[in-house]
């Protein structure tokens, strides 16, 4: 199989590396993140590896223990893109001078360019860009050339053609700087040298072979599938490489939304054809969850015990060796901190690895994917709208949508008001509009006028977002009528709620779910 070409991010705790990670993608070519010091010099052997992104960063390059390059760096000979703290990195390291700033530069410039270099080629002579920086660069290492200025910046962009180096002062990344992919893409295509073939046709393609060699002729794998996207198509994509050797199960595990056990199973059957297993492990998971209020112990509890349902129902198939999961990037990147300095927000119940006594071994074809790939991979081989355009759904279910303790009438409440909010998206035209829309049972309650009589009753949060992968989002600025009359139908049909309010936080600071 030929190798995957392959751009390392080095990140240095930006609130944009994923979107550099975003952009090389769109460009056709894999990108992986990882923090400065946990990449050994092994990465100097990777034929396929073919140029090093350093991220931006938080902290100026003269703070005490501030990120630096790895041991190995200055060992690398191959393109270099240097990003805001990155530029300054790579120009201290290379014996250029970087100076401290009184105050940081935040917000658009005016890039001018003075150098055509095939890191500029096609891009304009003058254009918009994003500058969120304190240091800047004042004298250029020996053999860079100054490539861009700023009003305010001397030093906008350094080239060293000849070495495929290239360090900018601003972020190429982001929507405001609206020639950065192509600048990205140069980088890519021009400086690397990369393919840029890296189509979802080709993706699924790759995934097919790879799977069907680690499996083998005769292996058999259990798919663990939600209904959700990543699942889906993930169970789609294993079937076509190994056929009926692929036993896919369904876990109803008491926490999820109204008629979705239902809708799951009659989609698989009818419109994929394949045959589910259904678990009905409702009861066991209702139990264990019981008086437990913290999220995090929340998630752990249904992830050991979807790991107990699915060794108990694999020992009755002596021939099953493997176990699939749809785990998505960013799943591993919040729960298991991997890139740069930066914090774990949650544990997701599929990362982490297998417990041995599961004796299978795991497979996950996406957790190098974000979840507009997998969608556009789902389209590519033949997974129906309905299915890939189906909003994301955490896998504890409503468990992290009923803040504190989970119980059975606080479930069947917050179905309810789920069900008539996602109803009345579809009514309206809005679901296809927004990435995710949920609602969240607080626990509260507050006093309220129904009819002629005082109550005393719960509070539930509509939720509805925009984005692209899920890294960041934005909320939904859904029409003040439709939220209107949704409030209505969840006041006047929903005993139990007498108040609903509208999450209008953005992803940062926010999460997404509220547990």
């Amino acid at each position: 199989m030929e190798r995957q070409e392959w751009i390392l991010i080095l990140d240095f705790g930006s609130q944009y590396t994923q979107l550099i990670a975003r952009r090389i993608r769109e460009a056709g070519v894999l990108s992986r993140i990882h923090a400065p010091d946990r990449v050994n010099d092994s990465v100097l052997d990777d034929s396929s590896l073919k140029g090093i992104v350093l991220s931006g960063g938080p902290a100026s390059v003269f703070a005490v223990g501030a990120p630096s390059l790895p041991d190995w760096f200055p060992r690398w000979r191959g393109p270099v893109l240097g990003i805001c703290y990155g530029m300054h990195l790579l120009a201290r390291a290379e014996g250029g001078e970087v100076e401290g700033g009184d105050a940081r530069e935040y917000g658009p410039a005016r890039l001018e360019v003075d150098e055509v270099s095939p890191l500029f080629d096609g891009v304009s002579a003058s254009t918009d860009v994003w500058m969120s920086h304190g240091d800047r660069v004042v004298r250029p290492p020996a053999g860079y050339r100054i490539a861009a200025r700023t009003a305010d910046v001397r030093c906008a962009a350094l080239a060293d053609p000849g070495r495929g180096r290239y360090a900018l002062q601003f972020h190429p990344e982001v929507v405001h700087t609206p020639e950065g992919p192509a600048m990205i893409r140069n980088f890519l295509l021009r400086v690397c040298d990369c393919r840029g073939d890296r189509t979802p046709d080709r993706v699924a393609e790759r995934e097919i072979e790879r799977a069907r060699e680690r499996i083998g002729p005769e292996g058999e794998v259990l798919c663990a599938v939600s209904g959700g996207v990543d699942s889906t198509v993930m169970a789609r994509l294993l079937h076509r490489a190994i056929g009926e050797r692929l036993h896919a199960v369904f876990v109803d595990n008491g926490l999820l939304r109204l008629g979705e056990r239902e809708e799951v199973l009659r989609n698989f059957r009818e419109l994929l054809r394949i045959d589910v297993d259904l678990i009905d492990g409702a009861s066991l998971f209702l139990r264990r969850l019981e008086g437990v209020a913290d999220p995090e112990e929340k998630r752990r509890i249904i992830g050991r015990t979807f790991i107990d349902l699915f060794q108990e129902w694999a020992e009755r198939w002596k021939g099953v060796r493997f176990l699939a999961q749809g785990t998505l990037y960013p799943d591993v990147i919040e729960s298991t901190s991997t890139a740069g300095p930066s914090a774990t927000i949650k544990t997701h119940h599929n990362v982490g690895g297998l417990p041995e006594t599961l004796h299978l071994e795991l497979i996950e074809p996406f957790r190098e994917l974000f979840k507009d790939e997998v969608r556009a991979i789902g389209r590519a081989i033949g997974v129906p709208e309905e299915m890939v355009a189906r909003h994301p759904f955490p896998g504890p279910g409503l468990a992290v949508r009923i803040l504190g303790a989970v119980t059975p009438r606080d479930l069947e409440l917050l179905r309810r008001c789920d069900d008539i909010f996602i109803r009345a998206l579809r009514e309206s035209g809005e679901y296809d509009r927004v990435w995710q829309a949920l609602a969240v049972l607080l626990p509260v309650e507050t006093v309220g006028v129904m009819g002629d009589g005082r109550t005393y009753e719960r509070v539930v949060a509509l939720r509805a977002v925009t984005s692209v992968d899920g890294m960041t989002a934005d909320w939904a600025r859904l029409p003040h009528d439709f939220l209107s009359r949704v409030s209505t139908r969840i006041l006047n049909g929903v005993p139990g709620v007498n108040r609903v309010v509208y999450d209008v936080s953005s992803k940062p600071p926010a999460t997404i779910e509220w547990e």
